[in-house]
């Protein structure tokens, strides 16, 4: 049977985890149906879009997979641009990190991938950085999307274009499984009605909500603020990545400051001066001129994290069912990679040893005692 006659796939979540999954089973012939119930609160659209596997100082095996995404990124966006029409503003800008100390800088987890920097070279790379600031590492592989304003749109469009279709305003209220076998899901769609979708195969990539429609699955909300400021064009050439607080340079001088990280805030929404002052303060510490520049937006939204940081990826307990979510930080970087094994798994096509094995180490079965 051709994969285009086969039944509709259903996405639980229209964020950007869903979009990327979405598109890229669209364009191998799956049919595919993706139930949102607000995209406008999609981490995707909250984000920074850094693309900083080693300016965050990833380790193991969280560390390869992001560097296989980062590695696939290029060709991806080029692929969703051509689709949709829509640039993704990918930009390999670079991140600098900042040190209080050549010891300190040393002892980053990724320090071998990156280009030890002195005070001398961080004031030519990050003109205006603090006092304080000693030693540094410049990671030029690591770079930024603009996720917020071009990539989720274009990933929309690319799966209209595809024929993907979208239920917006869709609540789902429940998996119908026997049998450990999933048969179909139960929904109240935008008018309110009650219906059920027949559909034996979904992937959960619902993000921070994810464990409301599976509850067996740990994982919770880490809520984060952020702000965005106006600076002079060409003010900032590299992401300034620094401990609790970045700052990330679009094209057009809009710098997005972000991210609290606030596990005991719950889904509580909404902005808090505390949250605020924090950001402002790290932006103070890291680069005390950027405080004058006017500040555009403020906002807020809920990272999906799992107890050990790590996304979960693959197959459930429940056949039928498979898992994107959890990606925590680095959803916007892990997208690509995400898609494509997911991808994989469902349409039955090959997957290479070391990427089988690495998918392995992020299932849901680390989380299970036997």
């Amino acid at each position: 049977m051709a994969s285009s006659t086969l039944e509709p796939l259903t996405i639980l979540g229209g964020g950007l985890m869903g979009l990327a999954i979405a598109y890229e089973l669209a364009k191998q012939g799956r049919k595919v149906e993706i139930l949102s119930r607000r995209r406008s609160e999609a981490a995707g659209f909250v984000a920074a879009g850094m693309l900083a596997p080693h300016a965050e100082g990833l380790e193991g095996n969280l560390l390869k997979l992001c560097q296989l995404s980062l590695d696939r990124i290029p060709k991806w966006i080029e692929q969703i641009e051509a689709d949709s029409g829509i640039q993704c503003g990918l930009k390999n800008c670079g991140i600098v990190v900042p040190f209080a100390s050549n010891l300190e800088r040393d002892l980053y987890p990724t320090a071998p991938f990156g280009i030890n920097l002195t005070r001398k070279e961080l004031d030519h790379e990050i003109p205006g950085l603090a006092s304080g600031w000693e030693a540094g590492l410049l990671f030029k592989q690591d770079g930024q999307i603009d996720n917020r304003r071009r990539l989720m749109r274009a990933l929309e469009k690319a799966c209209v274009e595809l024929g993907v279709h979208f239920q917006e305003g869709a609540e789902v209220l429940e998996l119908i499984h026997n049998c450990q076998e999933l048969k179909g899901i139960k929904m109240r769609n935008a008018n309110g009605e009650i219906e059920t979708l027949y559909h034996r195969e979904a992937v959960l990539c619902s993000g921070a909500w994810s464990r409301q429609i599976f509850k067996s699955i740990p994982l919770f909300p880490v809520k984060g603020q952020m702000f965005s400021l106006q600076g002079p064009k060409g003010a900032l050439q590299r992401i300034l990545f620094g401990p609790g607080t970045y700052l990330v340079p679009r094209e057009d001088g809009l710098i997005v400051v972000g991210a609290t990280s606030e596990k005991e805030a719950g889904f509580n929404s909404g902005l808090t001066p505390s949250g605020q002052r924090k950001l402002k303060h790290g932006v103070k510490a890291l680069l005390p001129e950027a405080n004058n520049w006017p500040q555009m937006e403020q906002w807020w939204g809920f990272r999906p994290c799992t107890p050990d940081k790590k996304p979960l990826l693959g197959p459930s307990e429940l056949n039928g069912l498979w898992l994107a979510t959890g990606h925590y930080r680095n959803g916007v970087l892990l997208s690509a990679i995400t898609a494509e094994l997911l991808s994989k798994c469902i349409l039955e096509k090959q997957i290479n040893f070391y990427e089988k094995e690495l998918l392995n180490t992020f299932t849901l079965k680390r989380f299970i005692k036997l």
